[in-house]
């Protein structure tokens, strides 16, 4: 993928495997971002092809992605500021709504019914799961920054995705936040779903990941286990990458 001739990403060739936290390091620049873009199809590269299941994908648009079961949040938060914490959380069920217009607007037997169902969906599995019930009903521009991150992982979780792509969750948080993001990363580690995350934080790969992928200039330096990665010697390039540690 470039960019006039800026090369953001060279013959990536990465491989996610089920139920992973698969995670790609590299500072700001390295095409962690682009990368993600690719795969849930806000880019499409211009050589080569996204896999998912065995399945081509480079043609499918972002909400033909997200209902195969792929679901991402952002970097700089992405929330919309005048809705609720729940009501962006809504947002993340529509590809399981199955009611019209018409029914919806109604309100009535089976649209009502699969209202509460998803309501109920959202309350058990995500609300209680992050911990937000105090914010549930504030509106989420006004809440800090740390919030609304996980108020957009709440939207992102909302779709039951097979595959969660994280873009720097805990990027611009104060510790404590960050922690408790992280914890809620560490618990849906247990529910088998496969996640990537993409971050400059090296021990932040390291307490979730398992596997990590060095990414330098658009190209994979290193890929696997962080006791492979400590088996290898980094070289300059690596050096000069600056992963950061708090």
């Amino acid at each position: 993928m470039s960019f006039g001739k800026v090369e953001a990403l060279a013959g990536i060739n990465l491989q996610i495997r089920k139920g992973e936290i698969h995670s790609v390091i590299g500072p700001n620049g390295a095409g962690k971002t682009v990368m993600m873009n690719c795969i849930n199809g806000l880019y499409r590269p211009q050589k080569g092809n996204v896999l998912y299941k065995g399945q081509r994908i480079n043609h499918f648009r972002p909400y033909q992605r997200a209902s195969l079961g792929i679901s991402r949040t952002f970097q700089k938060v992405e929330v919309f500021g005048g809705m609720t914490v729940l009501d962006n959380i809504r947002l993340g069920r529509h590809i399981h709504m199955k009611s019209g217009i018409a029914s919806g607007s109604l309100y009535v037997g089976k649209t009502a019914k699969e209202e509460i169902k998803h309501r109920r969906f959202i309350e058990e599995e995500i609300i209680d799961l992050l911990e937000i019930e105090s914010i549930r009903s504030k509106p989420t521009g006004m809440l800090p920054y740390g919030l609304q991150k996980r108020g957009e992982l709440g939207r992102a979780l909302a779709l039951n995705p097979e595959l969660l792509l994280l873009d720097e969750p805990t990027s611009a948080m104060d510790p404590e936040s960050a922690r408790l993001v992280r914890d809620e990363i560490a618990r849906l580690k247990s529910s088998q779903r496969t996640i990537v995350i993409c971050t400059h934080n090296l021990a932040e790969a390291e307490a979730l990941a398992d596997v990590i992928a060095i990414i330098y200039r658009g190209k994979i330096l290193r890929n696997g286990t962080m006791a492979e990665l400590k088996q290898q010697t980094l070289g300059p390039v690596e050096y000069e990458a600056k992963l950061s540690r708090p």
